[in-house]
């Protein structure tokens, strides 16, 4: 079976959206948000094809941050910092 980029990447933006939605609620997600991004750079990295999925995950994080409703302010902060943290943790 051959993964993928929407396949590999999915899984990380889902779980970085979990975390951007309870920020929503008023959790502090700041540390988890920052672990989910490192751990989710190291695991794409890895793979053959990085570039292409560390891009797709950024660019998922930042069109998540966009399309967010305006009222979700903290919703779409939270990924908004996680997009940021994805491109400090770049390896290009």
């Amino acid at each position: 079976m051959n993964a993928t980029v929407v396949g590999l990447v999915t899984p990380h933006l889902l779980r970085v959206v979990d975390l951007a939605n309870e920020a929503e609620k008023g959790v502090n997600v700041d540390w988890h948000v920052r672990d989910a991004v490192s751990r989710s750079m190291a695991e794409l990295g890895d793979q053959y094809n990085a570039a292409d999925l560390v891009t797709s995950f950024i660019d998922g994080l930042e069109n998540a941050a966009a399309q967010a409703p305006k009222a979700r302010m903290l919703y779409a902060g939270a990924l908004r910092s996680a997009a940021e943290a994805a491109r400090r943790l770049r390896r290009d």
